[in-house]
């Protein structure tokens, strides 16, 4: 029974803002650092400025992971025995971004990397641990994933005020994983959970599916560190080149991150431009991942000028030299690099997107259509320096501004409040959700993980490899082994035929 709900069971009958005086505002995320995904930092950078910007008292909320599932996901071999050391890690890659010292709590969830899904799920009732800090208040940093698997009461019963900040379109990743059918299922659940969970939710951009009593906010920004490093270019000299290096793309080598559009992207300019010698720039690529066998392959049968240099921090020295970022994805909800490579003041090329909508308004930004408009945009900004942002560009970018956003977003005016009728629907769906997630054997078939229904008394003491041991396969699971990998199986020829027209036709019509 939850019980630290300051309204108690009172009906909300009027507005609900977390600006007001003397909130507790716990911030729950999927990801910590020092994996370096958007769901680790952009949750992280929230705390730490929410703390710095309002009377909030905050409270984040981070999942711990056991040391095989550190070394899967973690970078440079990096691993902590207890954690408290990661803490000290996180506050200090804060301190080095932003420079605030971080004035926020930690508290810790036990998790659980799963290798099919390739994300962090709760084990046990994580409702229990933000209870637990006093908080009364909560933003849940992906509310779908996080109660996909969760067997415990109703977020939105146990505290005041529950806003949830969409980061991943898993409507479109199921698709793109395990066909049209995961789709349809991904799409009614995840509305379904989110009605269940969140009094509120804010979607950064429109790229993802519709949900219950939604709005549409970017609410993230770019670190100091990287308006800095954009500053120091720009205070060079007149007549100085601020810019050494070409173009270049960063992201993680996954499907739908972006790399089937660019080798599509790049095969249309380099095939198009085949007379003109000077218009075959190399590309130089960041990243790593699952994908990066096949992409590579295949970048080397289409003879694209595309250099693979593996993973760098979007901060390295090394990429602050580049002049032009390219982000050719379109299944971003926002991409936090597009406004890292604006902030830093280089030009961005991107498609005309809704993910996109957020950083195409920058005067830096340039906007493509077609393909052959890509191509255009990519002469142009490797022969032309971008000119410097304003200082009210600058602002926007910055993670204060995000943080009014949030802020604003968050807000449940009074007739916001989901109705008698819609609560008593919502809480029997979640009845039924609940007595399901309940059952070992369903949890088992949907690739919950072995032993997660209960935590451990002690976080550390959760061991995911004995889990595993005997674990049989989940239908879930067997459905997400079938990605689509012929993209990146088949010839080039045929790849011109079926994925480059298909991508033609499709800007065309």
């Amino acid at each position: 029974m939850c019980t630290n709900r300051r309204m108690g069971k009172k009906e909300h009958r009027q507005g609900s803002s977390l600006r007001e005086p003397g909130r507790h505002v716990a911030i729950v995320s999927t990801a910590s650092i020092p994996w370096m995904t958007g769901t680790a930092v952009n949750p992280l950078l929230r705390a730490a400025y929410m703390a710095h910007c309002t009377d909030l008292k905050v409270t984040f909320v981070a999942p711990w992971l056991a040391k095989c599932d550190q070394d899967a996901v973690f970078p440079n071999d990096l691993s902590f025995e207890a954690p408290e050391e990661q803490e000290g890690c996180m506050r200090e890659w804060v301190k080095q971004r932003t420079g605030l010292s971080p004035s926020f709590d930690i508290v810790w969830y036990p998790g659980r990397y799963d290798r099919t899904m390739l994300g962090i799920f709760p084990v046990g009732d994580l409702t229990k641990v933000v209870r637990d800090s006093k908080a009364e208040a909560v933003i849940l940093e992906e509310p779908e994933h996080l109660t996909w698997f969760h067997h415990g009461p109703r977020w939105t019963e146990c505290f005041d005020h529950v806003v949830g900040i969409i980061h991943t379109s898993y409507s479109e990743l199921s698709r793109r994983n395990a066909g049209i059918l995961m789709k349809g299922i991904s799409t009614i659940f995840n509305s379904l959970l989110c009605a269940i969970h969140c009094h509120k939710v804010v979607k950064l951009s429109d790229t993802v599916q519709q949900f219950p009593r939604s709005v549409t906010m970017c609410v993230h920004g770019a670190a100091p560190s990287f308006v800095k490093a954009g500053a120091a270019k720009a205070a060079l000299p007149e007549g100085s080149k601020r810019f050494s290096k070409g173009a270049y793309f960063l992201a993680k080598i996954v499907y739908g991150k972006g790399w089937e559009e660019l080798l599509a992207l790049l095969d249309y300019h380099q095939r198009h431009n085949k007379d003109k010698q000077t218009s075959h720039p190399t590309i130089d690529a960041y990243g790593s991942g699952e994908a990066f066998e096949s992409v590579r392959s295949k970048a080397e049968k289409l003879k694209l000028s595309l250099n693979f240099l593996g993973r760098k921090d979007h901060l390295d020295p090394v990429i602050q030299d580049y002049q032009v970022f390219i982000n050719a994805s379109t299944s971003d909800v926002v991409a936090t690099t597009s406004m890292e490579a604006l902030a830093m003041g280089k030009w961005l090329i991107c498609a005309q997107h809704p993910c996109n909508a957020f950083v195409s308004t920058f005067s830096n930004c340039l906007v493509y259509r077609s393909p052959a408009e890509f191509s255009a945009h990519l002469e142009h900004a490797l022969k032309q320096e971008p000119p410097p942002l304003s200082a009210e560009e600058l602002r926007n970018l910055g993670w204060e501004a995000a943080t009014e956003r949030m802020l604003d977003a968050g807000c449940i005016e009074a007739h916001e409040w989901p109705s008698s009728i819609a609560t008593a629907q919502e809480r029997m769906l979640w009845s039924m959700y609940n007595s399901v997630m309940g059952m070992e054997p369903v949890r088992m078939a949907i690739n919950a993980g072995a032993g997660t229904l209960e935590a451990p008394a002690d976080i550390t003491a959760y061991d995911p490899q004995k889990a595993r041991k005997g674990e049989p396969a989940s239908i879930l699971g067997w459905l997400l082994s079938l990605r689509p990998r012929i993209f990146f199986s088949i010839g080039s020829d045929v790849f011109r035929i079926g994925f480059g027209r298909e991508f033609e036709n499709r800007w065309q019509s």
